[in-house]
């Protein structure tokens, strides 16, 4: 299959950033090939995307097989294979499946890699892609108890999705989700870990391809191939346990990974005095705060660390602290003709004071949009600035079913002692927190049918002085988007 081939536009991903980067080139560049190579035999595209305001966004994801991006747009060609070398001073990228590409642009989307706890252990996974999260569907049917270490979103969504199976939740933080939000917020989503879960049998957002069970579509053993999970992965997928009754779920605050034993490694550690009390499981995990537990298995969800290790030997990248592919305004990286999008990349220039980078499907659709915009701009020799959606920081998800809103500075990041926080809580119903610094707003956390995001977006966006309003400004009583219209 060995080939050579010239093209204009290469991009190297089929998750969020490197599909959206490929059909806006496409779209933009009728005559000329692109081709995405990719993987995975599955690519994620954006459905139903809303511009909820000036700057907040919504949609959801969808899996097509990769003929259905080909048929959208005939000049776009999509090549399933994994990047085997780049140099990157010829313009030249090699595929695992010995086709060369001679590239006058590329773009690379390659997102990010599981940071697993430990690797090569049979009993720990990482849920990062499709392929991934079907494996612990079908291991959790099986399950009594797993154990869950991470705090991000992932985390957040399969805790709370869990039923009959004991769930052992190990966190480093003193508080459960603090990637999002603060302790207030987390006391806020408690008693939803309690409850009893409402049938949430609803329809599935999305359309599910899954791939042969060949292997074809298996991104290996710890996921690092596959793209990204949507953002509502565990819709459709029936996460249930062994257990008739759901056995609920218990949170160890503050506390890392010291050991994770096989059952045979266990045995024959120092622990085994305890083999009595723990009783006997194919898994134990030891914490720092000295607790031991039994388990069927467990998950790793500690995030991703970008996945840059196939472009990176004989080539000349600059990276960030993160090991992000360093990205100027225009998504270049220090490498000529070579740009980047998505987790694989950390931005590096100055960004605006309401801004900050997070590996996110916003931002990886956002720079995957931009990344195609600054390359057609420079084919075209035209200039371009900044795009508009890297001013204020937003975000839209949803944890524990409700909606959850993030705009701006909204955990105070970077602000120092020189802030204040409005805060207002109705137990069970919403939660929502202000961020000031000098009278001004910068960011909010809005947790339930708020219908404030608009009002707030604007009152950041305008740096409004809003001390005259002081406590009033949360005054359930008071339609504030009557002041501010």
């Amino acid at each position: 299959m060995a080939s050579d081939k010239q093209v204009t536009f290469v991009i190297v991903g089929g998750g969020i950033a490197g599909v959206t980067c490929a059909e806006q080139i496409a779209s933009q560049f009728p005559s000329d090939e692109v081709c995405l190579l990719t993987a995975s035999p599955l690519v994620k595209t954006v459905i139903n995307f809303k511009q909820v305001s000036k700057t907040l966004e919504e949609f959801d994801i969808e899996e097509q097989p990769s003929s259905v991006l080909e048929e959208k747009y005939p000049n776009l060609k999509v090549i399933q294979s994994a990047v085997k070398l780049l140099r990157a001073k010829e313009h030249l990228l090699q595929a695992e499946n010995g086709q060369t590409f001679h590239y006058k642009k590329l773009c690379l989307c390659s997102g990010g890699r599981p940071k697993l706890l430990i690797q090569d252990k049979p009993h720990v996974l990482g849920i990062r892609d499709t392929d991934s999260a079907q494996d612990f569907q079908k291991r959790l049917s099986k399950a009594k108890r797993i154990v869950v270490i991470g705090n991000g979103g992932i985390a957040l969504e399969l805790v709370y999705e869990v039923e009959g199976c004991e769930v052992i939740w190990a966190i480093k933080d003193k508080a459960i989700g603090n990637t999002f939000f603060d302790a207030g917020a987390a006391q806020f989503f408690i008693p939803s870990l309690e409850a009893e879960k409402k049938d949430r049998s609803l329809p599935c957002k999305r359309s599910r391809y899954t791939t042969d069970k060949t292997g074809v579509g298996h991104s290996g053993a710890s996921g690092e191939l596959g793209s990204a999970l949507g953002p509502d992965w565990h819709e459709g997928i029936e996460l249930r346990g062994a257990e008739q009754s759901s056995s609920g779920v218990h949170i160890e605050y503050e506390c890392e990974v010291d050991e994770i034993f096989t059952q045979q490694e266990f045995l024959q550690s120092k622990l085994s005095t305890k083999k009595s009390e723990l009783g006997m499981w194919p898994a134990y995990v030891q914490l720092n705060n000295g607790k031991v537990y039994g388990c069927d298995f467990v998950v790793s969800a500690t995030g991703v660390v970008p996945n840059t290790e196939p472009f990176l030997h004989g080539n000349n990248f600059d990276l960030a602290e993160d090991h992000g592919l360093r990205v100027d305004d225009h998504m270049r990286t220090s490498e000529q003709d070579v740009y980047a999008a998505g987790d694989v990349c950390t931005a590096g220039w100055k960004p605006s004071t309401l801004w900050q980078q997070m590996r996110l499907w916003t931002q990886a659709r956002q720079m995957g949009w931009y990344a195609a915009r600054c390359m057609a701009a420079d084919v075209l020799e035209e200039p371009i600035e900044l795009d508009f959606c890297f001013e204020l920081f937003t975000h839209i998800t949803k944890f524990f079913n409700y909606k959850v809103v993030l705009l701006g500075k909204f955990n105070a990041q970077g602000l120092g002692f020189d802030h204040e926080l409005l805060v207002r809580c109705t137990k069970g119903q919403e939660y929502v927190k202000v961020v000031l610094t000098g009278g001004r707003m910068v960011g909010a956390v809005l947790i339930g049918e708020t219908d404030l995001e608009e009002t707030f977006e604007n009152l950041i966006l305008n740096q409004m002085d809003l001390s005259r309003y002081g406590e009033e400004l949360l005054n359930p009583n008071i339609d504030i988007e009557d002041y501010f219209d």
